[in-house]
């Protein structure tokens, strides 16, 4: 086990702005690897704010983002629990990268209980005939379904997507992550996604 030295526990402070006696469990935990502190940091960050997910987000702000010259606009809603938090630059910040998340990668719904059940179930029908013509038995179909469609739904609705500049962390675990720094629940309320010539 490698030794903690106050100038690695400094150093994962200024990274993840935790306490002292966090960062030093941390670095403990996992054997002095940095990296490895950072994620333990932010796996204890998101235990943290879920026990702030019940409170209401009344404040927050509307955020727009257009790339592409022009190409592509997004319009989101972030609430946050106080209007001290929604004019801070690490609030805006995120939600800038949320506006380019659905910029890039087009979601259609914020969480998955939004989903129509009937959107659901002709995903199912469409995937299960696929599955029937390439020769798929009966009784596996079911299982090989369940997994195509948790995949289809974490690929449409945003919480889920896998965060474009940090693939080892969701949107949610992204807004969490902020969420457990700030003792705020943060939610993204609703989106609207526009593309030059796209039909709505």
């Amino acid at each position: 086990m490698a030794d903690v030295t106050v100038k690695m526990i400094k150093e994962l402070r200024d990274r993840t702005q935790c306490g002292m006696v966090d960062c030093k469990k941390a670095l403990e935990e996992t054997a002095g690897d940095m990296e490895k502190a950072v994620l333990f940091l932010r796996k204890k960050g998101l235990a943290r704010a879920a026990k702030k997910a019940g409170r209401e987000a009344s404040d927050g702000l509307v955020w727009s983002y257009i790339h592409g010259e022009g190409r592509i606009g997004v319009l989101i809603e972030m609430n946050c629990e106080t209007d001290f938090l929604a004019r801070t630059p690490e609030f805006q910040k995120l939600a800038n990268e949320v506006a380019m998340q659905i910029a890039a990668s087009s979601p259609q719904y914020v969480t998955r209980d939004q989903v129509p059940e009937e959107e659901i179930e002709k995903e199912k029908e469409i995937r299960a005939a696929a599955l029937r013509e390439e020769g798929k038995p009966d009784k596996i179909i079911p299982k090989i379904l369940e997994g195509q469609i948790n995949k289809w739904l974490a690929e449409i609705c945003l919480m889920e997507q896998t965060y474009n500049r940090d693939r080892n962390l969701t949107i949610e675990e992204l807004i969490k992550e902020l969420s457990g720094k700030t003792g705020e629940n943060i939610v993204v309320r609703r989106f609207a996604r526009y593309e030059l010539g796209e039909q709505s």
